[in-house]
C-alpha cells in the first residue's frame, strides 16, 4: 500500500482507492492529473502540465516529455491511465504532433505496466458533466466543483486531464471493468 494511502484510509474508512492517471497529450502541452476514488470520494494528488519549447526539436520535445511522464509515473505510480482518444475535425495539421505526443503516453503507460483505460470526448464529458456536448467551461466547472479544487485548474490542457482522471475512476468502478482487470 501507498504510505500516503494510510492517511486516506484513516479519513475515509472506505481501504484502499484507485488511482487513475488523465493524460491530454500535445507537444507543446500535455495536462496531467493524478485523481483518487476513495469510496465516493474524488480526491485529487496531483496536477499540472509538462510543456515544451516550439523551437526544440521535435524528438527533444518527445523525450522531455517522455522523461517527465515516467519520472510522474514513478513518483505516485498509479493504478491505471486514462486517454482520450483522438478526435480532429478541422485542424487535421494538430493530428500529427498530438497523434506523436499520445504514442510517448501509451509508451510511458506500456514500460511502466499501466492499463490504459480510452475514451472519446464525448465519454469524458458525459461522465464529468452528465452532458456529453458540454461546453468547455461548463468542463472547468465540473472538474472543478468535484474535485473540490479551490480554483479552476489552468491551463485548460489540465483541466482536461482531471476531467480524463475522473471518467477514469467512473469506469474503475464498474462492476463490468472490475472483473476484466481480475480476469486478465
Amino acid at each position: 500500500m501507498r504510505a500516503a494511502m494510510w492517511s486516506l484510509v484513516f479519513l475515509y474508512g472506505k481501504g484502499y482507492g484507485m488511482l487513475a492517471l488523465g493524460i491530454d497529450p500535445g507537444t507543446a502541452i500535455c495536462g496531467y492529473g493524478f485523481v483518487e476514488s476513495v469510496g465516493s470520494r474524488l480526491v485529487p494528488h496531483a496536477y499540472g502540465a509538462i510543456t515544451t519549447s516550439p523551437r526544440a526539436r521535435m524528438e527533444d520535445r518527445l523525450m522531455k516529455l517522455y522523461d517527465e511522464l515516467d519520472g510522474l509515473i514513478k513518483k505516485y505510480q498509479p493504478d491505471i491511465m486514462g486517454v482520450e482518444q483522438l478526435f480532429f475535425n478541422r485542424n487535421v495539421t494538430t493530428a500529427i504532433p498530438v497523434g506523436q505526443a499520445r504514442g510517448i503516453v501509451l509508451l510511458a503507460a506500456a514500460k511502466n505496466r499501466l492499463e490504459i483505460v480510452e475514451r472519446t470526448p464525448l465519454q469524458v464529458k458525459q461522465s464529468v458533466t452528465g452532458y456529453g456536448k458540454a461546453d468547455k467551461q461548463q468542463m472547468i466547472y465540473m472538474v472543478t466543483k468535484l474535485l473540490h479544487l479551490p480554483e479552476a485548474p489552468h491551463p485548460d490542457d489540465v483541466a482536461d486531464a482531471l476531467a480524463v482522471a475522473i471518467c477514469t475512476t467512473h469506469c474503475m468502478n464498474s462492476v463490468v471493468w472490475r472483473n476484466q482487470l481480475g480476469s486478465g
